[in-house]
């Protein structure tokens, strides 16, 4: 797991919501990761948890403080009534966190989003859980958010604690809106494709956001769930449960992230393709690919939302199989990327698909 973080760039990880090993705490020391610890203080809140919570993070912090890895202790996710309770247990776990280890960072995270919650601002870090065009709004709505806490607390320290959406691999659109509904049970890799490429772009124009944590790595159990077309699974990851898939989503991080050479095709699932004319999106940190359809090179190729993102609008696919194939010429080195879609005749959906009604983030 570690490799496969290593291996698309991110240089800080956030366990959560429980405690890990020592030991995969010392191999974080090794690599360099920077990262969050974190007790299982998270979603429901009893009004009787008070002394397990301090006991907890006492022992997190004596057992862990050695780790120049971690860099921040995590107080709780996702906890709101009795907000006062809620608030004064996170006070003193903050007060606690001082008095054990006064040079680290102290973290809380809400999932609503706004900066007057009663739960928050009672801890060093404030995080948020935003899912924008999966729980709630649209995928774009994420840049007002993000700017209106830029104009009215210019100074606080904010992360995005969490964003993402599902994506189930035998589940492939090309029809796609700015939001889906996430209790409808198709669950498009495109889908979160799309979601990824926006709200990185945004996140990285936005260096008020001082750290950001995608949810999640790796596909993960969640064995009351059924949804998605795939029982006890939540499948925000960019990997799948068995490691053994990538997601296109995986090497639109890749490619922004890492300093390895990334030349990737968006959509290899997607093989059978709804529409005559469509779109070839490539992802390229080792400049700008060449692009050839069926043995012909094609124009118009353009940047995307960010240096590594590369897109040609309106290719004509021909009936049958259809050879889509990337290159470029870097260092000396040719790097190339082929996949196959077939196209048999224009394919609709119904809308129904992807509307949503607004829901909070932070529902799971």
């Amino acid at each position: 797991d570690l490799a496969t973080i290593m291996d698309i760039g991110a240089t800080t990880v956030r366990f959560a919501h429980y405690q890990q090993s020592d030991y995969l705490y010392s191999r974080c020391d090794s690599l360099g990761l920077i990262i969050w610890a974190e007790i299982p203080f998270v979603n429901r809140v009893s009004g009787q948890e008070a002394e397990n919570t301090r006991s907890q993070l006492r022992e997190l912090i004596r057992q862990s403080f050695n780790h120049p890895s971690i860099y921040v202790w995590g107080l709780h996710n996702e906890v709101y009534h009795p907000h006062e309770y809620t608030k004064e247990l996170t006070k003193s776990l903050h007060d606690l966190a001082k008095t054990e280890d006064p040079d680290r960072y102290t973290v809380s995270v809400n999932g609503y989003g706004h900066m007057e919650h009663p739960v928050n601002l009672n801890a060093d870090i404030q995080g948020m859980n935003r899912y924008f065009g999966w729980y709630e709004k649209k995928l774009q709505d994420i840049e007002p958010w993000v700017e209106g806490l830029e104009k009215n607390y210019p100074d606080q320290k904010l992360m995005l604690t969490e964003y993402g959406a599902d994506a189930n691999l035998l589940h492939q659109t090309e029809y796609l809106e700015n939001s889906l509904n996430w209790t409808k049970p198709f669950y498009p890799e495109t889908f979160q494709t799309k979601t990824h490429e926006y709200q990185w772009s945004v996140i990285a124009g936005h260096p008020y956001i001082v750290a950001s944590y995608l949810w999640n790595t790796f596909d993960f159990a969640t064995p009351l769930a059924n949804r998605g077309d795939l029982p006890a699974r939540n499948m925000k990851g960019l990997v799948t449960f068995d490691r053994k898939t990538k997601k296109d989503s995986y090497f639109w991080y890749k490619a922004n992230w890492s300093e390895d050479p990334v030349l990737y095709l968006t959509q290899r699932r997607n093989v059978d393709r709804e529409k005559k004319v469509t779109s070839i999106t490539v992802y390229s940190n080792i400049g700008e690919p060449k692009v050839f359809l069926n043995g012909q090179e094609l124009s118009g190729i353009h940047k995307g939302y960010t240096d590594v993102h590369y897109i040609i609008d309106n290719v004509t696919l021909k009936d049958g199989k259809n050879v889509v194939k990337a290159v470029v010429q870097s260092d000396g080195k040719t790097y190339e990327d082929t996949i196959e879609w077939m196209y048999t005749g224009e394919k609709k959906r119904e809308a129904d698909s992807f509307s949503i009604k607004g829901v909070h983030a932070g529902f799971e």
